[in-house]
């Protein structure tokens, strides 16, 4: 579509009318947006707000890609959801949310993973990908994708209470086109060295920060406006609120587009990243089965993962022990015998359950459904959530 070619209704253009003013923006950078195609990968706490201000923004046409569903653990951080969305798909709570806030535009629901197999059709669909994932496998994925289908990526990461941006294979007005994402990490971690936000933890206003720094930088890049990140790398530590920015160079060594490049097609990046891909699946219980051993007086250690005020509301006899102190409390869980671990729902004790498989654990289950399920079949009276 050409942005010449754009009009808006009279809605639209009070909507976009403090964009419209700016000199250095104007009318031309708004048809821009709208006639623009932005594909988000992961609509979590960096996509949160991404989607939020790229929806604002105007951005014509946006696609969301999400398998996850909504948790009560993720609204510390992704204000794109409210406790009505929990269970819900997070594609699809973050379209009606989205759709609310501005109804001029249209949204492409991906629920699915984003795989070898099916990257290349979706990103191929859009002229630029903002990568919000919380995985190496997956942004290596999106790079590798974005560079074989020439499609500038812009890029964000959050850790504990640092982030970082930048924008990667995006061509200049020269066309030559900038480093990409290999350029910067030729090689990934060793599987387990860097841990996922679930098990270290991030920093709630993190993700916000940093989201719309990379929405800033979507914008520039449809509008043509300011100077992006391409080339650079950005980091910034919440705690001493100090920046660093880094020059990137072209790496002649990259497999993709180095000087003798050996990867012409997607690759298997689980492999490439050293990631386990038959995990064994975790082993449950239902609440009826808990509550027959609860009964039986049946030898077993029953583990609560939530937050001590989420106790406070509601208990079940369980030793209260919250995700975030699992590894230092480990010498409170029994190793001989079974353990149940639960949640509101459960998913903070799948992954409590998942970060003590890893210290050798083999006996533990989780509460399928969480607390809210037992307190559904066993004892509805005991707390409504």
């Amino acid at each position: 579509m050409n942005p010449a070619d754009i009009h808006f209704s009279k809605e639209e253009s009070a909507r976009y009318n403090r964009h419209i003013i700016l000199p250095e923006f104007g009318l031309q950078a708004q048809q821009k947006l709208k006639a623009a195609k932005v594909l988000v990968v992961g609509a979590g706490g960096l996509g949160s707000p991404v989607l939020l201000y790229l929806a604002a923004a105007g951005v014509g046409t946006i696609g969301i890609v999400d398998f996850d569903t909504v948790d009560d653990s993720n609204l510390q951080r992704q204000v794109l959801y409210s406790i009505e969305d929990i269970g819900k798909p997070k594609a699809e709570a973050a379209r009606q949310r989205l759709e609310a806030l501005n109804p001029h535009l249209k949204f492409n629901i991906h629920n699915t993973l984003l795989t070898a197999q099916n990257a290349m059709e979706l990103v191929k669909e859009y002229d630029v990908v903002a990568d919000g994932t919380d995985n190496f496998a997956t942004r290596y994925l999106v790079n590798d994708a974005c560079v074989l289908l020439d499609k500038p990526n812009v890029y964000a990461s959050i850790f504990l209470f640092e982030g970082q941006v930048s924008v990667f294979n995006l061509k200049d007005i020269d066309g030559d086109v900038g480093p990409n994402y290999r350029d910067l990490y030729p090689v990934p971690p060793a599987p387990g060295a860097v841990p996922s936000c679930a098990e270290a933890g991030v920093l709630g206003v993190l993700p916000g920060i940093i989201g719309s720094m990379q929405a800033l930088e979507v914008i520039k890049v449809i509008t043509g406006i300011g100077e992006t990140l391409s080339g650079r790398f950005y980091i910034f530590d919440a705690l001493s609120f100090e920046s660093r920015t880094f020059t990137i160079k072209r790496n002649p060594d990259n497999p993709l587009n180095g000087k003798n490049p050996t990867i012409n097609e997607l690759i298997d990046y689980e492999q490439f990243c050293g990631v386990q891909t038959a995990v064994a699946p975790i082993k449950e219980i239902t609440a009826k089965e808990l509550y027959e051993l609860q009964i039986s007086g049946g030898d077993f250690q029953l583990i609560d993962v939530r937050e001590p005020h989420e106790y406070d509301m509601a208990n079940i006899g369980a030793v209260l022990i919250p995700l975030n102190t699992i590894a230092e409390n480990v010498h409170q869980i029994d190793r001989n015998k079974r353990v149940v671990l639960h949640c509101k729902t459960g998913s903070r004790s799948g992954a409590a359950i998942r970060q003590l498989e890893k210290l050798g654990f083999n006996n533990l289950y989780n509460l399928k459904g969480g607390i809210v399920n037992y307190i559904n079949e066993i004892q509805p009276g005991l707390m409504k959530y």
